[in-house]
């Protein structure tokens, strides 16, 4: 159990990383407990509208796809250190403002969009920052394992956040549960500010002329093996990662449940997502390709699932392998493409990585309010789910091809499919070992 421990937590040796850890931990609960609560605040504003917690969730991500490739520039640019101080204090302020209006009892729909795009806003600029900023805390071996504790702290937030954010909403009203996220909110701002710098390992900065953002989408255009995932990660960020949508209104307006129930939905996906940060934790080198196209295909098939649940309890339980294989994929994804990367560049490709994963969520999200609310919740998370599966096994088909390898399949002893390397390649292997003897 010790070596276990040893291994999974291994990051958290790093004091540095220690406190970043932390700072994410208090924030993202109160995060959760936010857009929970603003959830069914939504819900209760707009008389049930799945195209209202669409257009809630777009307003939220609008920002990102705007903003997030200028913010990847201002990493490779300037102290990330720094420029996370500056977005998590723009953060807390803005939440603090939102939480006011929200528990004075004269929140207003428009006021929640309007708080949604400004929060947006420092998102925005922090992500792809925050993103890049974990290679300086860690050295490179534990790189894989720091990002996988990332995820865990996050999907640990999104855990006890809405379950948090359900027990004080059936206690209180939405006001209080407001207040209380934002005092969390502030937490990194201490955290980051108490951190060592000379203890850091910060990328030489590039100078204005040398860190275009032009010049970093070239360089993802030139190394396929960042291209794929970053392509693949595109089409499930914008169709399939919609749950903040979809979830609300399946728990309210399908199972007819009230918002601690909605909280347990929620809940089960994350934690499902929790197990599948923790077994990327153990990771030590850069993950293959058919790792994350195979998690792409395992999250598309149990999404199709889900639609199809006919029960609140059905619909809990399949929800947990759903979780663990969306951040499994999530994280195979960012680890080969952080892994894959120059230093110089990795502000930049990062910055792209959470356009496509997160920027990209305004259409989703307005797609899948459009969806469910003239065809039916169920069948947008099912359609989604599909449309993922479709482009899994397009990435899956280009991966084979481009790369001359195939699968087999055999049944004997017991089934088991296996990949089989190009011919050119099979046939080397001899003449390495004449050579060697």
């Amino acid at each position: 159990m010790r070596s276990v421990l040893n291994t999974t937590f291994r990051s958290l040796q790093v004091r540095n990383y220690r406190l970043f850890a932390t700072g994410q931990l208090v924030k993202l609960v109160g995060v959760w407990m936010m857009f929970t609560a603003q959830d069914w605040l939504v819900l209760d504003l707009s008389g049930d509208s799945p195209a209202a917690l669409g257009a809630v969730a777009s307003l939220q991500f609008v920002p990102v796809l705007l903003l997030t490739l200028y913010a990847g520039k201002l990493a490779d640019r300037f102290d990330k250190r720094r420029l996370l101080v500056l977005s998590n204090a723009a953060f807390a302020i803005t939440a603090i403002a939102f939480a006011v209006l929200v528990a004075s009892g004269h929140a207003q729909l428009w006021h929640v969009f309007l708080f949604a795009g400004l929060l947006g806003i420092a998102n925005a600029v922090e992500t792809p920052v925050r993103q890049a900023f974990v290679s300086e805390l860690v050295e490179l071996p534990l790189l894989p394992n720091a990002l996988a504790l990332s995820a865990a702290t996050f999907n640990t937030a999104r855990i006890g956040g809405p379950a948090l954010a359900g027990v004080a909403l059936a206690l209180f009203d939405t006001g209080p549960v407001f207040l209380i996220a934002t005092v969390l909110a502030i937490a990194p701002i201490f955290s980051y500010s108490r951190m060592r710098a000379t203890d850091l390992r910060p990328a030489e900065r590039q100078a204005k002329k040398d860190a275009r953002i032009a010049d970093g989408l070239r360089y993802v255009g030139q190394r396929s093996d960042l291209a794929l995932p970053i392509a693949l990660m595109f089409v499930v960020g914008m169709i399939g990662f919609n749950f903040p949508v979809t979830l609300a209104a399946l728990a309210k307006i399908n199972f007819g449940a009230g918002p601690s129930s909605f909280g347990l939905l929620t809940t089960a996906l994350a934690v499902g997502a929790l197990g599948g940060a923790l077994a990327g934790s153990a990771r030590r080198a850069r993950p293959g390709v058919y790792v994350v196209i195979g998690a792409a295909l395992a999250f598309s098939v149990l999404e199709f699932a889900v639609g199809f649940a006919p029960n609140f309890i059905v619909a809990m339980l399949v929800l947990v392998p759903t979780g663990f294989f969306s951040i499994f994929l999530a994280q195979a994804a960012n680890h080969r493409v952080q892994m894959g990367v120059d230093p110089a560049f990795r502000g930049r490709v990062m910055a792209l990585y959470v356009l496509v994963f997160l920027g990209t969520t305004p259409i989703g999200a307005s797609l899948a309010g459009w969806w469910g609310q003239h065809y039916g919740i169920a069948s947008s998370i099912s359609g989604a789910g599909v449309v993922c599966f479709v482009a899994s096994m397009v990435a899956l088909i280009w991966q084979l091809r481009t790369s001359g390898e195939r699968l087999s399949m055999t049944f004997r002893p017991r089934p088991r499919l296996t990949l089989v390397p190009p011919v050119a390649s099979v046939a080397k292997i001899p003449e390495r070992e004449n050579a060697a003897a």
